[in-house]
């Protein structure tokens, strides 16, 4: 099907009426051999409480926002690589029903569908498009997801302490290592995740120390490592005779006053002219 609609005129119409949706708040969604293939309201589980979600199905990514009027104008656009999802089915909760995961290096977060039916087929397109880009690229499934953030109301108290209240005035954080509800106390700390940001993020204590004993045992790796390398430097001689200990005038003598270095006769000046 994806060959099928690939740079078709109906597949254009449909990317286009999506990116008239988004307006100038998303970005460009048409590329050659990019294909719409279905799109839905799913209930995303966010922080405060589930919302409904639009999402667009591509055979190469996935597109998501927040709905202003359905069918007319959509903002908040987020686009993921499908190459970076997985995907985990998750039991039922007396909130939601019909729910599953979508994991990425990234960010990750649930989605519940409408019935059992609809979950099924959103899972079962998604396996077969990250199925066929990993095929395409070579490339290896997400090894190392992202935590999911635990709603805000999943807990009324510090979920590492376990003894401070949250209020209105006692904040709730997330630890964006394992995206426990925290409190400051808990989570002063902040360590630099090139795989999440660019700049330091907020982590609790417990995640703040083992980041740090991961990133020193990594050094230690590095160094041992390396150690074989320098080791074997150790035994060798300079072989730049200007890094050589030797005394200009000692390398004088070790050529006859008279040698020619160069007999093309050409001053030196001329190599520059």
């Amino acid at each position: 099907m994806v060959d099928h609609l690939a740079n078709t005129e109906i597949n254009s119409q449909r990317i286009a009426a999506v990116e008239s949706c988004f307006g100038a708040s998303g970005q460009p969604l048409a590329l050659p051999g990019r294909v719409l293939l279905g799109e839905g309201i799913l209930t995303k589980e966010c922080r405060k409480k589930p919302k409904p979600r639009i999402f667009f199905l591509f055979n190469d990514i996935l597109v998501y926002g927040s709905i202003i009027i359905n069918k007319r104008k959509y903002n908040s656009q987020h686009i993921i690589p499908l190459e970076d999802v997985t995907l985990e089915t998750l039991p039922d909760t007396l909130q939601m029903k019909n729910r599953w995961m979508i994991k990425t290096s990234k960010k990750s977060f649930v989605v519940s569908a409408a019935s059992l039916t609809e979950r099924k087929e959103w899972i079962s397109h998604l396996e077969e498009c990250i199925k066929h880009l990993l095929t395409k690229t070579g490339r290896q499934p997400c090894r190392e997801p992202a935590a999911p953030w635990i709603p805000d109301k999943a807990t009324d108290i510090c979920m590492r302490c376990t003894h401070t209240k949250f209020s209105t005035l006692t904040r709730r954080h997330h630890c964006r290592k394992c995206g426990f509800v925290v409190c400051a106390d808990c989570s002063r700390q902040r360590f630099l995740m090139p795989r999440l940001s660019p700049k330091p993020l907020r982590v609790c204590n417990l995640c703040y120390r083992q980041l740090l004993a991961e990133e020193k045992r990594e050094a230690e790796t590095e160094r041992r490592q390396a150690e074989p390398l320098r080791a074997a430097l150790q035994g060798y001689e300079p072989s730049s005779g200007d890094d050589s200990d030797k005394s200009d005038d000692e390398r004088a003598e070790q050529w006859p006053a008279d040698t020619e270095f160069y007999t093309s006769q050409v001053s030196w000046s001329s190599f520059h002219s």
